[in-house]
């Protein structure tokens, strides 16, 4: 069976859960092991993952379930870093196939359906599932999680969500389940009012995230400080990623009496969690490419801010890709503040904005339809420099993809060496 195929042919997310929903009833779905289901505009990937990281290290069977992928979508189903096997995958498919078509399930919510019944099957001891996009309506929210996490509220996504930080986070908290605690931190005070009074509405204990301290930029990433925890380290050059490294270790504390571990478990963990195209950095003899997953525009002001750090003297260029519905205007004016050298481009996905939809924005930006090109170019032209990828998640894994299986020719090189 051709997976990828196989999704071309199913409905496109339109969301909504009414048909979901009845599926769901038909099969008689049920999911009640222990479990974080996790929300945010920004930072929800990588706080999962380094969740599932600490647990992993302290021997736990850990379900983690992402999106989206980066070649599959197996990738989005992993059980102690070991993907779901095409195996695995197809006989859950042919298994309730005809349920799927009946009921016209979106692709995200058969790969949702797939993960929980998958890691129900396997018995894992602890499951970490991240929402897809809000949580109210999401595909993952099925079940009464252990811990309830919401790691930031921005405006994103507003043909879905609603255009204000309170109608956003009104989406975000819906994961809130009676009397699960809720993990989350300082916000703008529409979006915390909003998850406040849900949390009381439902007799959910709120915690808060603390600030962490000693932040310091190292070789391989970022070494800081956090409540107790001192010189702990993440092998990612982002500072964004500290405050996703705080949540995990917050997590492992509030779940500390189900799911005990010990600060070495911690310390490992987050040390050795790997996070694709968060400023995944290929260095070159003459060039430096930073890919980064930065979606919207909260997300790409700290790109900025991480990018700064270690640009210097250096020219830097930007090659953007992004959707159709992100808030293009916010994102390119933060860009502009490290470079004025800025290429628009697009890439092969249903959301990718495509040339007319830049149309407000081409008489100040360059475009390039073939973003291989663009790249190339860039490569070509900007020996001494720093490439910058960014604008969507979906764009910064199908250019990695495309390094990995070198695609891209360098002039007068002498190594490569990927960090992650």
């Amino acid at each position: 069976m051709d997976i990828k195929k196989y999704f071309n042919d199913v409905r496109k997310d339109d969301y909504q859960r009414d048909n979901y929903d009845k599926f769901l009833r038909k099969v008689s779905f049920d999911f009640n092991l222990p479990s974080i289901h996790i929300a945010g505009s920004n930072g929800k990937g990588q706080t999962a993952t380094f969740i599932a990281s600490i647990y992993q290290k302290a021997g736990y069977k850990v379900g983690l379930f992402t999106s989206p992928y980066f070649k599959t979508p197996c990738e989005s189903i992993v059980i102690n870093q070991v993907v779901i096997s095409e195996e695995e995958f197809e006989n859950y498919v042919k298994k309730y196939d005809k349920y799927f078509s009946k009921y016209s399930l979106s692709e995200f919510e058969i790969l949702t359906f797939i993960a929980l019944t998958y890691f129900k099957d396997k018995e894992v001891d602890v499951a970490i599932v991240e929402c897809g996009m809000g949580g109210l309506v999401d595909a993952t929210n099925i079940f009464v999680p252990s811990l309830s996490i919401i790691t930031s509220v921005s405006v994103e996504h507003t043909s879905y969500l609603g255009t204000s930080l309170s109608e956003i986070a009104m989406h975000k908290a819906g994961i809130i389940k009676e009397e699960v605690p809720i993990l989350t931190c300082d916000m703008a005070e529409d979006a915390f009012n909003v998850i406040s009074l849900t949390a009381k509405e439902y007799d959910s204990k709120v915690y808060l995230l603390s600030l962490p301290f000693k932040q310091t930029l190292t070789e391989n990433g970022y070494s800081f400080g956090y409540r107790t925890f001192e010189n702990l380290e993440i092998n990612i050059k982002s500072l964004a990623s500290i405050k996703d490294a705080c949540f995990a270790i917050e997590a492992s504390e509030i779940l500390k009496d189900i799911l005990p571990v010990m600060k070495s478990d911690i310390y490992e963990g987050l040390k050795t969690a790997s996070i694709k195209c968060r400023m995944t950095i290929l260095n070159k003899f003459k060039t430096t490419v930073v890919i980064d997953g930065s979606h919207n525009p909260e997300a790409i002001s700290l790109l900025v801010k991480d990018v700064s750090n270690f640009v210097l003297d250096k020219h830097v260029k930007v090659i953007f890709s992004c959707f159709k519905d992100k808030n293009i205007e916010n994102m390119l004016s933060s860009l502009g503040l490290l470079t004025s050298d800025i290429t628009l481009t697009s890439f092969d996905h249903p959301r990718s904005r495509s040339e007319e939809e830049y149309f407000l924005y081409l008489e100040d930006y360059k475009y390039e339809r073939d973003y291989k090109e663009a790249v190339q170019n860039a490569l070509n032209e900007n020996n001494n420099g720093i490439i910058l990828i960014c604008g969507s998640l979906a764009f910064a894994y199908q250019v990695y993809d495309d390094f990995l299986k070198g695609i891209f020719e360098f002039k007068d090189y002498e190594e490569d060496i990927v960090q992650e």
